[in-house]
């Protein structure tokens, strides 16, 4: 079955490729394997060297970049632009830091001399979503190559050509040929790769079913892997917030990336006495926003990735409006080519349904009304997942109170939840574990070496 890329805006298939054969990956996995023991042993200095040609060239080509991720997955194009500077960013963050953060950490024991060493682990299989097809890679690859690993990319199928970008412009900046390889597979060809004794680790961002799939494989081999499976983030609003700077956010934090954001707030948690006009600011901005071609800069959400997430979406709605809640304003398909969704707000909803507790993937906002910080707290870790929290108060009692026991990997309090080179990304609960950027997204892949000199 051949691995295509459909523009979601229109339908139109742009190109299709099919999945290589047993004796391609091989020679890629060998390839990769060979590379290793040399590529380890270059100096931080060349490989920054490369890292900064790389991002010169995102930087240079960003709007030829950001065509492509936005025909190929449909985000809107002035967010695909910003995406290819933000990997830039990314790549120049870790060229000029990742020596700092791997250097050998002296350790005060009655040694002669102790250290932790921090050494490359090898090969590394990197699965990858659609949603930020060059950031989600770049985050991944630009500390595991500063470290000396090198890697391997399956992306996700409806993104074949951004797969194949990526790998272009690290041979451009000057990696050599086996650091980093695409491999144009299919979700039923990992499981061989990530088994093969050559590959070292694994991390995968994804679903819950990929995630486990990922993680059991690797246990089973007793390999590393790193997981982040998405979440159900709440966006909780306290009486002495700044309600109108909520507001706008709140509607930017919804529908980043047409709603496709693993750290889009999904769950939007409202103090009782600020409820209504919340949810009436709110509902009239989301009501506003211009919903059309991607390529159009006046476009504020562009369509969905696939037909079938239109599909999941639009069953998703009518589960939870079924099971009892109201919906304020959208709520269906647009009738229109392409997979685009209405902006919609949710209210009144019920346990029992998939808007409570579930990762709505797409422009679908879930409003709920509390009485009090305990009872937003409660229902903020009421979810099995656990990426980010966006907290919205002026009270420093109350901000104490969201960092300690908001169950996430990351809060942010009076901002959305972003990713940010310098600051570790990752969750807890289903959400997965382990972290990436920040200096711990460097150490992830590493062999954390005790050195004991008597």
């Amino acid at each position: 079955m051949a691995i295509a890329s459909i523009n979601p805006a229109t339908g139109q298939v742009l190109r299709t490729f099919e999945p290589l054969a047993d004796w391609q990956i091989e020679a890629k996995l060998r390839l990769a394997a060979e590379t290793f023991p040399k590529f380890r042993k270059l100096a931080f200095a060349d490989r920054a060297r490369m890292m900064s040609k790389a991002a010169d060239i995102l930087e240079g080509e960003k709007e030829t970049l950001g065509r492509l991720m936005t025909t190929e997955m449909g985000k809107t194009f002035r967010s695909a632009v910003d995406e290819a500077v933000k990997c830039a960013s990314g790549c120049r963050y870790y060229a000029e830091n990742a020596e700092r953060f791997l250097a050998d950490e002296v350790v005060q024991t009655t040694a002669k001399r102790s250290y932790i060493r921090y050494q490359p682990l090898g090969v590394v299989l990197a699965v990858m979503p659609w949603n930020f097809p060059f950031w989600q890679v770049f985050r991944f690859i630009a500390p595991g190559l500063m470290a000396g690993n090198v890697g391997l990319l399956k992306h996700a199928s409806n993104v074949p050509q951004c797969a194949l970008k990526v790998e272009d412009i690290l041979l451009r900046a000057g990696f050599p040929q086996g650091a980093f390889q695409t491999l144009l597979i299919t979700a039923q060809q990992v499981d061989a790769v990530l088994n093969d004794p050559r590959v070292a680790a694994a991390t995968l961002t994804g679903s819950e079913g990929a995630g486990v799939q990922v993680g059991v494989s690797a246990a089973r081999h007793i390999k590393k892997v790193v997981l982040e499976l998405g979440g159900s983030d709440p966006f909780i609003v306290m009486p002495s917030a700044n309600l109108d700077e909520a507001i706008e956010t709140a509607v930017k934090a919804r529908v980043i990336n047409n709603g496709q954001s693993c750290i889009a707030a999904k769950r939007f948690i409202v103090a009782d006495p600020i409820a209504d006009k919340f949810e009436s600011g709110f509902v009239s901005k989301m009501r506003a926003l211009r919903v059309g071609d991607p390529m159009d800069p006046a476009t504020e959400v562009g369509p969905l990735s696939t037909a079938d997430a239109i599909t999941s979406l639009q069953t998703d709605v009518q589960k939870t409006v079924g099971a009892g809640a109201r919906v304020l304003t959208g709520g269906k398909p647009i009738d229109r080519p392409g997979n685009f969704y209405e902006p919609t707000v949710l209210t009144n909803i019920p346990k029992n349904s998939p808007a409570y507790r579930e990762e709505l993937f797409g422009p679908v906002a879930s409003v709920f009304r509390v009485k009090s910080l305990d009872e937003a707290i409660q229902l903020a870790n009421d979810t099995r997942f656990g990426l980010g929290a966006s907290a919205w108060t002026n009270d420093p009692d109350e901000r104490e109170r969201f960092t300690n026991e908001i169950e996430a990997g990351m809060v942010f309090i009076n901002k959305m939840v972003v990713s940010d080179p310098r600051m570790p990304f990752g969750g807890v609960k289903s959400s997965g574990h382990g972290r990436e950027l920040g200096v711990h997204g460097a150490r992830e892949f590493t062999n954390i070496k005790t050195v004991w000199i008597e």
